[in-house]
């Protein structure tokens, strides 16, 4: 497993504009406070979420987005990536491992953070069709679509985008977690985070409570002492 020291870049690939957010957000901002530039590239527009019938659906996407950009902000992150797919619909298929892949090789990333492709029968929430294709198509993305010259001959041939190694993966909701963050220090800003997400969130009557309790439990499993906080993750070595 890579130390924190020997990463510069992460890339987190996720479905929805606040997957990132209620998954990982107090795992960006260790990242961001220690120097790690992260990148959020969010697959769909989000225009299937929200859930006021007052607010025209064609309003969704772009509400969406800006709820993104004041998320990554409340982390550390700056550069968020739209790729535009329509929200419930995502597919694995040949256009979205190349549109992931273009990031790849933009980013050049030590370590990204994708969604896990595997059904969680324990937490069905996670396993949103989007989140399962978002996590599949990244992952065929990693390997072998970004690492190899032939694969997407046009992102190398047409727009210059040399080859790149992703070498580590962490993924969140997997069945599978091994390792744990401590997030105790940055909930507030995880919880700031997520209230960015109005459209999603505004609902939720007791949201710090639902999250803390989420992360205690998480906290449990990796056997840490009352009091911290943890997201949980499964890491996998892809170089």
């Amino acid at each position: 497993m890579l130390e924190d020291s020997a990463v510069e870049r992460v890339l987190v690939v996720s479905a929805h504009p606040d997957d990132v957010d209620f998954g990982a957000a107090g795992t960006v901002a260790t990242w961001t406070d220690a120097g790690i530039v992260v990148t959020y590239a969010i697959i769909t527009d989000g225009g299937a979420g929200g859930s006021d019938p007052d607010v025209p659906r064609e309003q969704m996407p772009t509400i969406r987005r800006a709820e993104q950009l004041a998320a990554g902000a409340a982390v550390g992150v700056t550069d968020v990536r739209f790729l535009g797919y329509v929200d419930g619909e995502l597919e694995v298929s040949h256009e979205l491992r190349r549109d992931i892949s273009r990031v790849i090789r933009q980013v050049r990333p030590q370590r990204m953070l994708i969604q896990s492709p595997e059904r969680n029968w324990q937490r069905i929430q996670a396993s949103h069709p989007d989140h399962l294709a978002a996590g599949e198509a990244a992952l065929q993305a990693i390997y072998p679509d970004a690492r190899n010259p032939f694969a997407h001959t046009s992102l190398l041939t047409d727009e210059g985008l040399e080859p790149w190694s992703v070498q580590e993966v962490w993924v969140q909701a997997s069945p599978i977690q091994d390792h744990f963050v401590d997030v105790t220090a940055q909930f507030d800003r995880k919880i700031a985070a997520l209230r960015a997400h109005h459209s999603q969130t505004a609902g939720m009557a007791d949201l710090p409570g639902f999250i803390r309790g989420w992360l205690t439990r998480n906290a449990e499993a990796a056997g840490w002492p009352e009091g911290r906080l943890a997201e949980a993750f499964r890491v996998i070595a892809t170089a």
